[in-house]
Order: structure tokens, then C-alpha cells, then sequence
């Protein structure tokens, strides 16, 4: 027969309160069970449960989280009377329940506002110090390569120029005809209000030798190429093939950041100039079909109009975009922790901080060779 739990408060006795747990604390009584606590305003640090009847997790529960509340131990020996199997439950609810953190008293608007800038200014700076720390590792290791201190994987760096860099052909081309197209477009349909529409072709020119060419090209692999290697040194890290290469007496920096690291410096230059070629013949083709400008008359006043200097400010860009984007993945890769959660967060990451310093670096250039007259 199933008895309502319920509380009494009684003297032992030396004539100290005590209070005593009686009938069952299961989850049919427990609602009765705790308005009985609630009722109480202050309860005595020894509770006596011998009268206690059938026990379960909510009840156990209900006990450990009150006397925890009140300030009260929370030890099984503070219930004693407890029969063995309602101590081992009870020790076992004890142990889950302060496995679970207690939750964070909220903060008003301003306060979390505060903590989330500073978190994320923390966050920032952290990322910052582990990217110039692996500059410059990579960078000692380049040197030890140098000096004949390390040796240069050619199997590996031609690999990664054919995936990273032939095989990225066909978008680079595709995208930087498109974005050509429409820069001519655009500088038609504006220009033409003037009677200069043939100024277009200095505006296709100038945008893609200095800017869109290598831009858009390092945005590109910056997105295809800089993921790739994040997500494949993490895969190898999450399957604990890093450790492994250590466990030979090899150097993963040799063998798998040095060889894409190449791999980009000497691809995304070349690809550039590619996206140059490609942007120019877009805007070419609209020249010619919208404003009456010949393919002839196109490349007569690009070679009249158009200084080679130009060419050489945005190809000098381009090795420093290779480096900055190699860089990230290569370091996003070894900081995954092993899951495949982690994996896709880190590449998103790559992404995101390669995208960022390849616009904020092109930035400082454009400034930089304004300041030069160049």
C-alpha cells in the first residue's frame, strides 16, 4: 500500500531539530513532498530518514536539490536511515546531478554586450597570435628547405598545383568573363549618357589588370583551394594520421603545409593573369556587340591607353594572397579537434579569415599604390 510522503519536524534526543522524511518520495507524491519543503522557512541540518518509505530518482532528486538550495550538505551520510539500495540510488543521483552546471544568472542587455565584445575581441587576438606563430614557422621551415636542412616534396607540390591551379581553370575563366561583361555593361550604360562609351574599355582594363583579376581570383581559391586544405589536414589529424607522421620522425610541416604552400604561390599568379585575360575579352565581346567597338579597335586603344604597369601592380599581389590563403587552411586544418563537426567549422573559418585579409591586404595596396603615384 502506497503511502503519501510527507515531512515532520521532531527533537532527537540530545534536543536537537530534526526532520523526519516519512512515507514514499516517489513521482506521484512529489508535488505534496515539496510544497510541504517549501512550507517550511528554515530546515534543520540533520534529517532523519527511517520512516522513510519507497524511493525513487525524482524523489532522491527532490532531496539532493533542496538541501542544496538551503545551503545544507548534500553527503549521504546526511540522510541517515536510508535503507542500502535507497543509499546507492541516492548516491547516484547525487553524482548525475552535479555533473550538470549550474545555469549562468542572466545579464541585462548592456553587461552581455560588454562580454560578448570582449569575448570575441579575446577570440580575435588569440587567432591572431597562432596565425603570425605559424608564419613564421612555416617560414623556417621554407628556410630549412633553402638550405638544404629539409627536403622539398616535388611529387606532392606538382599535385597540388594540378588540383589548386589547373583544375581551377575553367571557373577562374568562366567567372572573370562574366564579371568582365558586366563591368562593360555597366560602364556603357553610364559612359554612353557622356558620348564616352569608348572610355569603356579603359575601365575594363584598368579594374582587371590592378584589381578584379587577382582579386576574384584569390576570392575563388580562397574558397575552393583554402577549404580543400583545411578539410583535408583535418581529416588526416581526426584519424590521427598526424600523429603518425610525427610517430615516423617526419615533419607534417614539410609534408603537407610546404608543398601546398607552393603549390599556390606558383598557381594563383598565373591564374590571375588568366582572369585578366578573360575579363578583358568579356568586356571586349559587349564592346563589340553593344557599343559598336570592334575586337580591333578594342586591343588597338587597350595597347594605346593602357600601361603596362598596371599588369605588374596586380600580379605583384598575388604571391602575398597565395601566402595568406595557404596559410589559414593549412592552419585551420591542424587546429581541428576530431570530429566531423569540428572539421566543417574549421573550414568555414578558412573561408572566412582567407576572404577578409585577402580584401583588407587589397585594400592596403590599393592605398599604397595610390600614395605612390603608381
Amino acid at each position: 500500500m502506497s503511502i503519501e510522503g510527507h515531512v515532520q519536524l521532531a527533537y532527537a534526543p540530545d534536543g536537537a531539530s530534526e526532520l523526519c522524511l516519512l512515507g514514499d518520495w516517489t513521482l506521484p507524491h512529489l508535488q505534496r513532498c515539496r510544497a510541504q519543503l517549501l512550507a517550511l522557512s528554515s530546515l534543520p541540518e540533520r534529517w532523519q530518514a527511517q520512516g522513510l518509505g519507497a524511493l525513487d530518482t525524482g524523489g532522491a532528486l527532490l532531496l539532493a536539490s533542496t538541501r542544496r538550495a538551503r545551503g545544507l550538505s548534500t553527503d549521504i551520510n546526511s540522510l541517515p536511515g536510508l535503507s542500502q539500495e535507497a543509499r546507492a540510488l541516492f548516491a547516484m543521483v547525487l553524482e548525475q546531478s552535479e555533473m550538470v552546471a549550474p545555469a549562468a544568472a542572466p545579464l541585462n542587455g548592456f553587461r552581455e554586450l560588454l562580454a560578448r565584445m570582449g569575448r570575441a575581441l579575446e577570440s580575435q587576438w588569440l587567432q591572431t597570435r597562432e596565425l603570425l606563430g605559424f608564419v613564421g614557422l612555416t617560414l623556417v621551415t621554407c628556410g630549412l628547405i633553402l638550405t638544404g636542412k629539409r627536403r622539398l616534396r616535388w611529387t606532392s607540390t606538382v599535385f597540388h598545383m594540378e588540383q589548386s591551379g589547373l583544375d581551377a581553370v575553367p571557373i577562374v575563366a568562366l567567372l572573370s568573363f562574366l564579371v568582365g561583361s558586366v563591368v562593360a555593361f555597366l560602364g556603357a550604360t553610364v559612359l554612353g549618357d557622356f558620348g564616352a562609351s569608348i572610355f569603356t574599355v579603359e575601365l575594363v582594363s584598368y579594374s582587371f589588370l590592378r584589381e578584379f583579376g587577382v582579386l576574384l581570383t584569390a576570392i575563388l581559391l580562397a574558397g575552393r583551394s583554402g577549404s580543400a586544405f583545411t578539410a583535408q589536414i583535418g581529416s588526416m589529424k581526426s584519424r590521427e594520421e598526424l600523429d603518425a607522421i610525427r610517430a615516423l620522425g617526419l615533419d607534417p610541416m614539410e609534408m603537407l603545409v610546404v608543398p601546398r604552400l607552393l603549390a599556390l604561390l606558383v598557381m594563383l599568379p598565373l591564374l590571375a593573369f588568366l582572369a585578366m585575360l578573360a575579363g578583358l575579352a568579356g568586356g571586349a565581346i559587349v564592346g563589340s556587340l553593344a557599343l559598336d567597338i570592334t575586337p580591333g579597335m578594342f586591343i588597338s586603344r587597350l595597347y594605346e591607353m593602357t600601361e603596362v604597369r598596371h599588369l605588374w601592380v596586380g600580379l605583384s599581389k598575388a604571391p602575398l594572397f597565395a601566402f595568406l590563403i595557404a596559410v589559414v587552411g593549412c592552419l585551420e586544418g591542424f587546429k581541428v579537434e576530431g570530429s566531423a563537426e569540428s572539421v566543417g567549422r574549421h573550414t568555414t573559418s578558412a573561408v572566412v579569415q582567407s576572404i577578409f585579409l585577402v580584401i583588407l591586404f587589397d585594400a592596403l595596396f590599393a592605398i599604397f599604390f595610390m600614395q605612390l603615384d603608381v
